[in-house]
C-alpha cells in the first residue's frame, strides 16, 4: 500500500530531486559505494571459496533431482533486474532507494557469507553467469551460499515496483527462480528462504533513508506551486 506522501514523492521530476544538495549528495555516494562493493567482490569471493564451511543435511534438496535451471533463473533474473531499472529510472526517489536497498544488500550478503560459511549442497549444477562472471572470477563461484543473491535481486524489484500487475509478475518470477535454485541445487532452502525476509527489512531501512531528501524536495516544490497560484489569482 502507498501513502499519499509517497505518492507525492513518485510525482517528484528529476530537475526537482536534482537541485537538491543532500540527494545529489545520496546518489553520488551511493554509486562511489556500490562501484567500491563491485570492485571489491573478486577479492571477496576468491577469500570465501577457500573458507572451510559447514554442508546443511537438507531434507527438501534430498528429494529434488538435480536438474540445470541456468536458463530459466538467468531469463527471469536479468528481465525482472533491467525492467526494474528501467521504472525505476522514471522517478528520482524509486532510483535513489533502488540502489541504496541494493547497495544494503551487497553489503549485508557480504556479512552474511563472512559469518555462515558454508559448503554447496550436494549434486550441485554449476550455475555460470556470464554477466557476473567478471566478478566471480573465471573457477566460478559455488560458496556465496547464504543468502541467494539471485532471489533476493528479484524479490527486491517486487518490492521497488508500483503497479500492481508488474508487482505480481516479480512476485512470481521470485517464486520460480527460488525453485529453479533448489532444483539447480544452487542454494540449500534456508538460503531461498530467508532472502525475501532479510530484503524486506533492508529495504525498508533504505526507504527511511531515501525518503528524507524528497520529503524536503516535495515540500519546496509545494511552496513553489502555492506562491505561483497566489502570484496568479493576484
Amino acid at each position: 500500500m502507498i501513502s499519499k506522501e509517497e505518492k507525492d514523492i513518485l510525482q517528484i521530476r528529476w530537475k526537482d530531486a536534482w537541485a537538491s544538495p543532500v540527494y545529489r549528495t545520496k546518489l553520488i555516494v551511493g554509486w562511489i559505494l556500490y562501484i567500491g562493493v563491485l570492485l571489491y567482490l573478486p577479492h571477496f569471493f576468491a577469500a570465501i571459496q577457500q573458507k572451510q564451511g559447514v554442508e546443511i543435511n537438507d531434507f527438501v534438496l534430498a528429494y529434488l533431482p538435480s536438474v540445470n535451471m541456468s536458463l530459466v533463473i538467468f531469463a527471469l533474473l536479468y528481465m525482472t533486474v533491467i525492467y526494474t531499472i528501467f521504472k525505476a529510472a522514471k522517478s528520482p526517489y524509486l532510483f535513489l532507494l533502488y540502489l541504496w536497498a541494493t547497495l544494503f544488500v551487497s553489503l549485508s550478503r557480504l556479512i552474511t557469507n563472512s559469518s555462515v560459511p558454508l559448503e554447496p549442497p550436494a549434486g550441485l549444477v554449476s550455475l555460470v553467469d556470464p554477466i557476473l562472471l567478471p566478478f566471480y572470477g573465471p573457477n566460478g563461484i559455488t560458496k556465496d551460499l547464504f543468502y541467494s543473491g539471485h532471489t533476493a535481486s528479484v524479490f527486491l524489484a517486487y518490492l521497488i515496483l508500483r503497479n500492481k500487475r508488474e508487482k505480481t509478475m516479480a512476485l512470481i518470477a521470485t517464486i520460480v527462480v527460488g525453485i529453479a535454485l533448489l532444483l539447480q541445487h544452487i542454494h540449500y532452502t534456508i538460503d531461498v528462504v530467508a532472502a525475501p525476509v532479510i530484503v524486506y527489512f533492508l529495504f525498508i531501512l533504505a526507504r527511511k533513508f531515501t525518503l528524507v531528501p524528497l520529503e524536503q524536495v516535495n515540500e519546496k516544490v509545494v511552496k513553489q506551486q502555492s506562491l505561483k497560484h497566489t502570484e496568479k489569482v493576484v
